[in-house]
């Protein structure tokens, strides 16, 4: 019985220990770490190979990142100034003034010619002649006399050619013996003042940076004055105009007093030792009162600096009587010396050279003939009858 519980114990004791053996061998199994593929550090982060591992190069450390050092920002390049125009010379403008002329303004001539040659020159002949000049913007008074001269001269003159009457009549009520040169320089040291005056729309701006075409042309030194200070268009359009010869073109606010900024030019001319000031003008409608006086103001404001030497009126040939009237109001207003017609070639009316002489005694000086910038050339008497002739 003792024996049998002896061995019973041995079993029981024996099964335990077997019992516990497994449990450690499962429990160790799950706890071990499978080996790393390659490497693998120790506490320290050193590197340790494996030995039977194919030996591993390394990667270099990470290089040391520098700041960048600051850009310096791009200076800005300097502006390239256009290369300057060199302007057409009087010669050549001469020249394109005939042609031009003769293909606008010759149906009047033709028109004219057409009525004097026929064989019978009868009231009614006249009358036609008569309404012909007057449709031309001739005017009522120089149109009676031409038409008197021209009856006087063919009944006693029978065999005269008409066209050769024709010509001789036009060029005597056009007036060639009139002065139409620019007065462009002053005494002495003084430059030369120039005031242009005339309506918005009437093409003043543009004449003044054509006038200093002519002037640069002539090799005489300019400075402008953008006096139209009530548009900044004008200011702007004016300074285009002289940066293409290298002119200077002396400026204001917009809204600022137009006798400071036209005194401030001819002061800047005066300092230069410029030939020739030219001063653009506030072109206001010609029946408001105040704005005449005003333009008197830069008038004499200017003639403080130096003496104003030229007045142009810029008239737009293409206006007819509202032209006459917009001449008699800024004659009233300032001193008027000379007269520029724009757009003389755009139709038949040339008639008005006329009429604006008669009405104001002074000379059409300077014509425009496109919108060129060398559209503008000296008045000729004699090309331009020529050209109402047709040839």
């Amino acid at each position: 019985m003792e024996t049998l519980a002896l061995v019973i114990l041995v079993i029981a004791v024996v099964g335990v220990a077997l019992v516990g053996a497994v449990a450690g061998l499962v429990v160790t199994r799950r706890r071990k770490p499978g080996p790393l593929p390659d490497t693998h550090t120790d506490v320290l982060g050193t590197p340790t190979a494996d030995p039977e591992a194919p030996p591993v190069e390394l990667s270099a450390p990470p290089a040391t990142i520098e700041p960048e050092a600051p850009v310096e920002p791009e200076a800005p390049a300097e502006p390239v100034a256009p290369p300057l125009e060199r302007p057409e010379g009087t010669a050549s403008r001469l020249v394109r003034l005939r042609q031009r002329l003769a293909g606008s303004q010759g149906a009047l001539g033709r028109g004219l010619l057409a009525l004097l040659s026929r064989e019978r020159l009868d009231e009614d002949t006249w009358e036609d002649i008569e309404d012909t000049l007057l449709t031309a913007d001739i005017g009522v008074a120089p149109t009676q006399e031409l038409v008197e001269r021209l009856r006087s001269r063919l009944r006693v003159e029978g065999t005269a050619d008409p066209r050769a009457v024709l010509r001789e009549e036009l060029l005597a009520l056009v007036d060639p013996t009139m002065d139409r040169a620019l007065r462009v320089s002053g005494e002495g040291d003084e430059p030369g003042v120039v005031l242009v005056v005339g309506v918005n729309g009437a093409g003043k701006t543009t004449t003044v940076g054509k006038i200093a075409r002519i002037l640069v042309a002539e090799d005489r030194s300019v400075v402008l004055g953008a006096a139209d200070t009530f548009r900044a268009a004008a200011v702007e359009q004016l300074g285009t105009w002289g940066e293409r010869v290298g002119v200077e073109t002396v400026k204001g606010e917009e809204g600022a007093d137009p006798a400071s900024v036209a005194f401030r030019a001819v002061e800047e001319g005066r300092r230069q030792g410029v030939d020739t000031v030219i001063v653009d003008t506030a072109g206001r409608l010609q029946n408001k009162q105040g704005l005449m006086d005003e333009l008197g103001k830069v008038k004499r404001v200017v003639e403080k600096q130096a003496p104003v030497t030229e007045v142009l009126l810029v008239l737009d040939a293409t206006t007819g009587q509202n032209g006459m009237i917009q001449a008699r109001v800024f004659s009233e207003a300032v001193d008027v010396t000379g007269i520029v017609l724009t757009k003389l070639d755009g139709s038949a009316k040339g008639g008005i050279v006329v009429a604006v002489q008669r009405e104001l005694g002074v000379p059409v000086k300077l014509v425009g003939l496109g919108e060129g910038a060398d559209d503008l050339a000296p008045f000729d008497a004699g090309a331009f009858v020529d050209a109402l002739l047709g040839g």
